[in-house]
């Protein structure tokens, strides 16, 4: 079993930066892949960004690169998604979400990020 828990996310000017936190507990060891999906209001999910757990491999959805980076942190079972030049397009709930081998896979409780002037 993987506890997921997202912060970092809150209210940002246009232009600004954010830095996400997921930070995993439990089975951690379990986890193949991690990464952050969005949704805006109502809008559908999206894939933001993708990290493999064992060694660093990043992916990211064609519309995320450049202004994101994800990285972790073993030590600290910690997961970010850094948000460069936030956009009012931004605004989403931010989410945390692990793939493992089993098939079995885990949401966090997701963080809010808002951009407005």
């Amino acid at each position: 079993q993987v506890q997921l828990v997202e912060s970092g996310g809150g209210l940002v000017q246009p232009g600004g930066s954010l830095r996400l936190s997921c930070a995993a507990s439990g089975s951690v060891f379990s986890i193949y892949r991690i990464g952050w999906y969005r949704q805006p209001p109502g809008k559908e999910r999206e894939l933001v960004a993708t990290i493999t757990r064992t060694t660093g491999s990043t992916n990211y959805a064609n519309s995320m690169k450049g202004r994101f980076t994800i990285s972790r942190d073993n030590a600290k079972n910690t997961v970010y998604l850094q948000i460069d030049s936030l956009e009012p397009e931004d605004t989403a709930v931010y989410v945390c979400y692990a793939y493992t081998p089993t098939g079995i896979n885990y949401w966090g409780q997701g963080t809010q990020v808002t951009v407005s002037s």
